[in-house]
């Protein structure tokens, strides 16, 4: 026998050797089972887990603390304590009573009719939780506002890029919403942006609570929600329309009027820009005799859900539902909605509608999941 076979030798009975010494220590039976020590290893990485992040509530509104409640409850962990008010000059004082020193901190923030408080209290709780040595803050916000104004409009600002601003040099790392107007804002923080889709829920509405949804229509109120209503329409296998013609859109902008010309002496003068003409209001699709299905992301003053029902029942169709991720209903909604051709609300955030009064929506299906 050589010497490199006779190592080999040695080197295998070596190692069966430690085999047998380890099965001594622990055999498994089932396959399935868990390691002595391991259970409780698992536990104590999930409590770990726990200690290591703080979830705190600000405070916007009633269901602002139910959220965060139910949140807190699901995680199983507890609400940190946080003292918000205002001043009796109006500044907003928060003070944080428990420790955020190496943890990672989420902050819930709703929004009520009073935006600018309750962006003002996310940011002095994120700046309060920076200056704690928090290890990251994370925003959640349901309903980013200002979203709207994320274009340049006429000689405004694109003010949605300032709010972004504000968050991330308050403090924030991350940010959790829910259906951005327009993607294109996420690219507008420096931070990452969780722009979270609330399409499971309606889909699952629209399946559950309407009868003979296959007799429906996706109607998208305006061009710039086609694309919203086109994803709904392709996962229920349903048809779509379009509601299309004057906009607002060219008046905001002053694309509607051309420039005035001066006269320049011997010079040529330019030719007199003609206005944009604008097509009457119309229905693209076919409408008649099926339930329509208004969907977009925010439903505000309800002007144009009312104005796209009524062109609706004038084509036809009925009954007709209005349906969106986050329903603010401001000033006169509920009156406006409760007076339209519209038979049915339905929304997924409704944060702002601890202030709104329901008395003239009795009559209404006003449902919220």
């Amino acid at each position: 026998m050589s010497g490199f076979e006779s190592e080999r030798i040695r080197i295998l009975m070596d190692t069966e050797s430690k085999l047998e010494g380890l099965t001594d220590v622990w055999q498994p039976r089932d396959g399935l089972a868990t390691p002595p020590g391991e259970e409780g290893a698992a536990k104590s990485d999930v409590e770990s887990l726990k200690d290591r992040f703080v979830l705190f509530s600000a405070n916007s509104s009633p269901s602002c603390m139910e959220l965060a409640n139910r949140i807190a409850e699901r995680l199983g962990v507890e609400l940190g304590k946080t003292e918000v008010y205002q001043e009796s000059n109006g500044e907003t004082h928060v003070q944080i009573k428990d420790s955020v020193r190496g943890k990672d901190v989420y902050i819930i923030q709703t929004m009520s009719s009073n935006v600018n408080q309750c962006l003002m209290e996310l940011c002095v709780m994120a700046y309060g939780c920076v200056t704690s040595s928090a290890r990251s803050v994370c925003g959640v916000l349901p309903y980013l506002p200002y979203s709207k104004q994320c274009k340049m409009r006429k000689r405004g600002s694109i003010v949605c890029k300032l709010i972004a601003s504000l968050l991330c040099r308050a403090g924030l790392t991350h940010l959790i919403t829910m259906d951005l107007h327009q993607k294109e804002i996420q690219g507008f923080f420096n931070i990452p942006v969780d722009n979270l889709r609330a399409s499971p829920f309606l889909l699952q509405y629209i399946q559950e609570e309407i009868p003979d949804y296959r007799n429906a229509v996706i109607v998208a109120k305006s061009p710039a929600s086609a694309k919203r209503a086109q994803s709904l329409a392709e996962r229920l296998r349903l048809c779509i329309a379009v509601i299309h013609g004057d906009s607002e859109t060219d008046l905001l902008d002053g694309r509607h009027s051309p420039p005035a010309v001066r006269n320049a002496g011997a010079i040529p003068q330019i030719p007199l820009c003609i206005p944009k003409e604008k097509p009457p209001i119309s229905v693209v699709g076919d409408v008649e005799g099926r339930i329509a299905i208004i969907v977009d992301d925010i439903i505000d003053d309800a002007v144009g859900f009312v104005a796209a029902a009524e062109m609706l029942r004038e084509r036809g169709a009925g009954p007709i539902i209005a349906m969106a991720t986050h329903a603010i209903l401001s000033a006169d909604a509920p009156r406006i909605l409760q007076d339209s051709a519209i038979s049915q609300v339905g929304g997924v955030c409704h944060s702002f509608l601890q202030e709104c009064d329901f008395s003239s929506l009795i009559k209404k299906q006003l449902r919220f999941f």
